[in-house]
């Protein structure tokens, strides 16, 4: 089915699985989620009976973390340049291999917690192509429409994971062996290798133009996120909850063994009502945002693991424990899956992958840091003055972060215009030096505040789409003429812009040829190294 069928029906939570690649990868998605999870339960298990101490077992955490803050942006960069079917097919055969790898270690005993510590990061270093791939073609397999419910979807199917994993490592640590959650997560990546090479995506219309170097393509989606008023709120928004957030993962698996007194088994409850809570808050999440809105929903949620984490530290049983854990995932599920549809919905298709790799490298960044500084503070002062702390610090963060607006689920048109025309290069120019673009308007002195206000905002789209030294100039003998103009690093970066605009821009540069005298489309020169060229143009 395609996407173009799917929006003729009426959307709802489950639309996206009308779309039969998206519910096998689903599936298969899940099932290689029960095996990380698993992998991550027992290695945090694992590191309580080789070190014990806090900073130790917080460690284990930021190792899982802290590569994919390191990689997350080449990861992104990468999968926006290369066929991103095949990199997910080799990221999770290498993944496969390291796990195999430590379920041999584990099972003969040779485990230390440096050797875990290395073997955690070494895995995680595959962790960061999977995100941004992956979410980068669920645009392609569902409708625009159906894209919230299908985000909300794959946040469900981690913590269905979630659910799952942690208690069945649980089990399989107290009745087969510490290695048994390893050999489990080794095996879990053949489902989704084997989904992967059976999808066959529909093949997308070629581009005359190369492709971009990695370095290029960083610094393009660098660019695009700085420019993007709606990605940063989303950026602040992130970080002000993971670093305070992060407490609860880092020390859940001392409330087990060192407040709670329990064991394996115990780890595996908390962290299996953690998944049960966050599949419970996403039946409802869909609800909830229409109701509350994107920031009012990051906000409940940011409340909402402030008080599991003051549950834990100030009444340490283990019922209450196991009631946290559940509101800790329903909060998680509320905050996460929230900020992931604001950043998709602040992303263009050319960008995506690389865009959800600068909220990686947030999120994961804040974890990192976050694990690492609680894991001190619990060292320090006790677990459960650190939950406190965190606790605290979640919601004194909440009103300084508020002021980062987040955008609309159904935010605008970001699909390419494709309405700036074609521009042959003259002969004798340079094709790989700086360009300077030059547009000429002419404005009523009437209407120049309106005009101002909205080519500011153009300006801002043209540094989104690789623009750079962005200005506009009013002519000293002439009231009513106005240059804009901007550079490019090369002509064929200037043509990749050409193929960036998006639809919502070129709404903006009607309103801003409306608000022209005389000749409504504006005069466009481009300058290269040495040659001039010069037409009437839209861009």
């Amino acid at each position: 089915m395609t996407a173009a069928t799917a929006l003729a029906r009426p959307a709802g939570p489950l639309a996206p699985f009308r779309n039969r690649a998206f519910a096998i990868l689903w599936i298969a998605t899940v099932v290689s989620n029960i095996g990380t999870w698993m992998h991550d339960v027992g290695a945090g298990w694992l590191m309580t009976e080789l070190s014990p101490s806090p900073v130790m077992v917080a460690a284990v955490q930021a190792a899982t973390t802290l590569p994919v803050f390191v990689f997350a942006l080449l990861a992104g960069a990468v999968a926006d340049i290369v066929n991103r079917r095949r990199l997910l097919i080799f990221v999770n055969v290498a993944m496969g291999a390291v796990a195999s790898a430590m379920t041999a270690v584990v099972a003969a005993g040779l485990m230390t917690p440096w050797l875990l510590l290395a073997f955690t990061v070494l895995l995680g270093q595959a962790r960061p192509s999977w995100p941004p791939a992956w979410q980068a073609i669920v645009p392609a397999l569902v409708a625009r429409s159906d894209l919230p419910a299908a985000i909300a979807l794959n946040s469900t199917g981690i913590n269905i994971s979630r659910a799952i994993g942690p208690a069945v490592a649980g089990a399989l640590i107290v009745g087969v062996g510490l290695a048994a959650p390893f050999a489990v997560n080794a095996l879990s990546v053949l489902g989704i290798v084997a989904a992967l090479i059976w999808w066959r995506p529909e093949a997308n219309a070629g581009s005359e133009l190369p492709s971009e170097q990695v370095a290029g393509a960083i610094r393009a989606g660098l660019q695009f996120a700085w420019n993007s008023s709606a990605l940063g709120a989303t950026l602040i928004r992130a970080v002000a909850f993971f670093s305070c957030a992060g407490a609860f993962w880092a020390l859940l698996p001392l409330v087990a063994r060192v407040s709670l007194g329990g064991g394996a088994a115990l780890f595996g409850v908390l962290m299996g009502a953690v998944g049960v809570g966050a599949v419970c808050g996403a039946l409802g999440l869909a609800t909830i945002r229409s109701r509350l809105g994107l920031d009012r929903t990051v906000v409940a949620g940011s409340i909402g693991i402030a008080a599991s984490m003051a549950l834990l530290a100030l009444a340490p049983g283990a019922a209450i424990s196991v009631a946290a854990a559940l509101l800790a995932g329903a909060s998680w599920i509320a905050v996460l899956s929230t900020l992931n549809v604001a950043a998709q919905s602040a992303l263009s298709d050319w960008v995506r992958a690389r865009g959800l790799s600068i909220l990686l490298t947030v999120f994961f960044g804040s974890m990192t840091i976050g694990s690492l500084a609680w894991g001190k503070v619990a060292s320090i002062w006790g677990v459960p003055a650190a939950l406190a702390a965190a606790a605290i610090g979640i919601v004194a963060l909440i009103p300084l972060a508020r002021r980062a607006r987040l955008g609309e689920a159904t935010g605008p048109d970001l699909g390419p215009s494709m309405h700036w025309p074609a521009l042959v290069l003259a002969s004798g120019s340079a094709p790989d030096s700086p360009e300077m673009i030059e547009v000429e308007y002419r404005v009523a002195e009437a209407n120049q505040a309106q005009f101002r206000t909205l080519v500011s905002e153009l300006g801002r789209a043209r540094r989104r789409n690789g623009g750079f030294r962005w200005s506009l100039m009013r002519a000293a003998n002439d009231a009513e003429r106005f240059v804009e103009t901007w550079f490019e690093a090369s002509w064929l970066d200037h043509q990749r812009h050409h193929r960036r605009v998006r639809n919502l821009e070129r709404d903006l540069q009607d309103a801003i040829e409306a608000l022209q005298v005389g000749e409504r489309v504006p005069m466009v020169s481009h300058f290269t190294a040495p040659g001039r060229l010069r037409r009437p143009a839209t861009d």
